[in-house]
């Protein structure tokens, strides 16, 4: 994008360059036995990655959305499910917890989780609150010095690997009348449940934890009782602007690989390239790409000069989420088509982009809330 500053385009090159050597040899084997590499975590750390967006003092790179979205879009077109999880950590988690969290609670978590040791995680859906998140059931219950935590979440990534989880859970009767917690892992009370079987990021895990009286000390409560909803919504917004370079890393690797595979295919005596109807696709596809790179980067911009907030923050995030998420779909479908019979198979990756793609219409937001953010700023207050 022409406004990267120098060291944006530096830290590009370098999560590219690691996203080759160390995420590309394993993705395949990884996506078939739907298995984790936690040593990943450490390499990021080395770049400095886990905390991207956290303050210097803490580890942090101190960078912002922009970086944050350059590294998921160099991840996420070779490796889409580590980039996920990477996301759970580095945004949902770290950067929820620098910007939320006491001093107290930063001094002790940042480290471990900026340095690797830890793996984090965010939980707010449950099993009947996906879209609604204000309907969630988990209740938290002060008793002494501690918060007892009874519910479940689900669809959580980073579920069954996690060390240290931001969970959101009732602490009242009204609607809004949600806190945030930080869990750890081994604190009496909390399971991990069943790990998820998916059809796309499957690198990534997915599951359900369990909190059955579940015991968090009271100086783990984020923030004031009750008041997680502003900055929940403010969270969720830049985690739809940052997974949406997980959409334009899938596209961008759509387009290379079906490109790739169109000049030297084939057929009638000469490259299927040459056709029409497939330039009109890739021609199409490379349009939507750049548009919604130039979007979804714009946006990131605006929200680190401080330009988005409120409404005008929903809107927009949901925007570059639908976008994006629309767009990777969409290309990684016409890559298949491209490639042919080939495109169908495992021999090549564009069918695992299709998949994981998917996800992104779905996750962090449905296509349909997307769309109903957006129509909200169309239609005005009716």
């Amino acid at each position: 994008m022409w406004f990267f500053t120098e060291d944006q385009r530096l830290l590009q090159k370098s999560v590219r360059d690691f996203a080759q050597s160390v995420l590309a040899p394993k993705i395949e084997y990884l996506d078939e036995v739907e298995g984790f590499d936690r040593g990943y975590f450490k390499g990021m750390a080395d770049l400095g990655l886990l905390g991207i967006t956290a303050p210097e003092e803490y580890g942090g790179a101190g960078m912002g959305c922009v970086a944050a979205t350059i590294a998921m879009e160099e991840m996420g077109a070779v490796d889409a499910s580590t980039t996920l999880s990477y996301l759970a950590h580095s945004i949902l988690t770290v950067n929820n917890l620098a910007v939320n969290g006491s001093e107290a609670q930063k001094k002790k978590y940042l480290p471990k989780l900026i340095s690797g040791e830890w793996i984090g995680g965010m939980a707010m859906t449950e099993p009947g609150a996906g879209s609604d998140a204000l309907a969630m059931r988990t209740r938290a219950v002060k008793k002494g010095d501690k918060y007892i935590l009874n519910g479940t979440k689900m669809f959580i990534t980073n579920a069954v690997i996690g060390d240290l989880f931001y969970v959101y859970a009732r602490t009242g009767e009204g609607r809004n009348e949600i806190s945030t917690f930080l869990v750890e892992s081994g604190f009496p009370g909390f399971k991990m449940g069943r790990k998820l079987k998916k059809m796309g990021m499957r690198a990534s895990p997915t599951g359900e934890l369990i909190f059955e009286n579940c015991e968090v000390p009271a100086e783990n409560l984020v923030g004031k009782e009750g008041d997680s909803v502003r900055h929940m919504l403010k969270n969720l917004d830049i985690e739809r602007i940052t997974i949406s370079g997980i959409s334009l890393g899938l596209g961008r690797a759509s387009i290379e690989a079906a490109a790739k595979y169109a000049k030297e295919r084939t057929q009638f005596g000469q490259p299927i390239a040459s056709f029409q109807m497939i330039q009109s696709m890739l021609a199409e596809d490379q349009t939507a790409y750049d548009s919604a790179a130039a979007l979804c980067y714009n946006v990131a911009q605006e929200w680190d000069t401080g330009k988005l907030e409120g409404k005008a923050s929903r809107s927009a995030s949901a925007k570059v989420k639908f976008g994006c998420a629309t767009m990777a779909t969409k290309v990684a479908l016409d890559a298949i088509q491209i490639l042919g019979g080939y495109g169908y198979t495992k021999e090549f990756p564009v069918e695992r982009y299709m998949r994981d793609a998917k996800l992104m219409e779905i996750g962090a937001g449905t296509n349909e809330m997307m769309k109903v953010l957006i129509a909200r700023e169309v239609l005005g207050d009716l």
